[in-house]
């Protein structure tokens, strides 16, 4: 039987973990995801394809996963996972006090500052994961990403068939911005510092005579900055938060790591 089919009948039969050739099976995907040999979701043309069984496995990892005392030089941690080792080998920077946990992958280039990469994430070459960020369970994250200081991208596990949070190669995520129930930001757009995104949040273009309404997805190129909008409630109206789409990234700013240098393009103070 293929990977797959084990995992899909023990996730059906929880007893199936019990066997020794179950739990074989579930280790050797979490270890497949750790190597990059397979991903949580892929991209399959212009959209991407989430891979339930393997969300499936990572959750049935942790029932067969003893607690265990870690010990790094003075540091001591309690978890049922392991942290990744081999940064050298992989090409990976790792700065103290950055953490990846075992079944995460990071592609050769990739440079973590103090920050923290969960089971399942999956990181692209060159990407920069600075000081205080996180990357959830299962997030896809292109090359060549930044994610800047305090960025959190939510961890998408349950239920099995939600999308994680997606982040195309290029994008530039602003510090303290929040994403997550399995948004997702398209190539090289620009998400300004503190915007807020989940799957259901409005995301208004405001760029045209007529504003144009998306939910959970940044269009490639976009520079988005926080925004709200009027709602009506029982008690009256009030200030909603949402994204606003205020224009598009040029080219002059596509070598350059700089927020600012992106929204004095598009006529926004900073």
């Amino acid at each position: 039987m293929t990977l797959q089919t084990i995992i899909e009948q023990a996730w059906e039969n929880r007893d199936l973990l019990k066997e020794q050739a179950t739990v074989d099976a579930v280790r050797a995907v979490i270890e497949d995801l750790d190597k990059g040999k397979i991903r949580v979701a892929e991209p399959v043309g212009d959209d991407w394809q989430v891979n339930e069984w393997v969300k499936k496995a990572v959750l049935m990892y942790f029932p067969i996963q003893a607690m265990k005392t870690i010990e790094v030089g003075p540091f001591e941690f309690h978890d049922k996972i392991a942290l990744k080792t081999n940064y050298a080998a992989q090409g990976v920077r790792v700065v103290p006090h950055a953490i990846a946990r075992y079944g995460s992958f990071l592609s050769k280039g990739v440079i973590m500052m103090p920050s923290y990469v969960n089971i399942g994430a999956w990181v692209g070459e060159g990407t920069m994961v600075d000081t205080w960020a996180t990357v959830g369970s299962c997030a896809q994250v292109g090359k060549n990403v930044h994610l800047s200081g305090g960025v959190g991208l939510g961890g998408v596990l349950e239920p099995v068939q939600a999308a994680p949070v997606i982040i195309e190669d290029g994008a530039f995520i602003g510090s303290r911005s929040i994403l997550v129930e399995g948004c997702r930001i398209g190539k090289e757009a620009v998400i300004g510092a503190g915007v807020t995104i989940t799957g259901s949040s409005k995301i208004i273009d405001v760029t045209g005579s007529e504003p144009k309404e998306y939910k959970g997805y940044v269009p490639p190129r976009a520079v988005v900055i926080p925004g709200s909008y009027t709602k009506k409630f029982p008690a009256g109206d009030f200030q909603v938060p949402c994204a606003l789409i205020i224009g598009q990234r040029k080219e002059s700013t596509d070598l350059k790591t700089s927020l600012n240098d992106a929204l004095r393009d598009n006529a926004v103070a900073v």
